[in-house]
């Protein structure tokens, strides 16, 4: 991460912090404030852009809940019953039909 990414994002959580509307003018004046100089107009209005109408502490607080759903979400339909049964021998008899041993040759021929 280059540093006027990260200056950008502690300035996004700062502003998110106070409850201020994040913008590339009000980026920009933070990190002026804060001396940093070498952020170009580019990532402020790249941050701003990205962030427009979402709520960062929202985001904050739901990073671990998001990779918790994704297990959750992938046994529920096994969980459903028989209609996913078939989908999933289906998917290993594809994957048999495959092999380089049906071809008549393997790796070690």
């Amino acid at each position: 991460m280059s540093t006027a990414e990260l200056a950008c994002s502690y300035a996004s959580l700062i502003l998110a912090d106070e409850g201020i509307e994040i913008t590339a003018d009000k980026l920009q004046t933070l990190l002026t404030a804060a001396k940093v100089q070498e952020v170009e107009p580019i990532w402020t209005s790249i941050f701003a852009k990205a962030l427009e109408g979402k709520d960062i502490k929202d985001l904050l607080t739901n990073v671990g809940s998001a990779g918790a759903a994704a297990p959750a979400g992938g046994a529920a339909p096994a969980a459903g019953g028989d209609a996913a049964a078939p989908a999933a021998e289906e998917k290993k008899e594809e994957e048999k039909e495959e092999s380089d041993e049906d071809m008549g040759f393997g790796l070690f021929d």
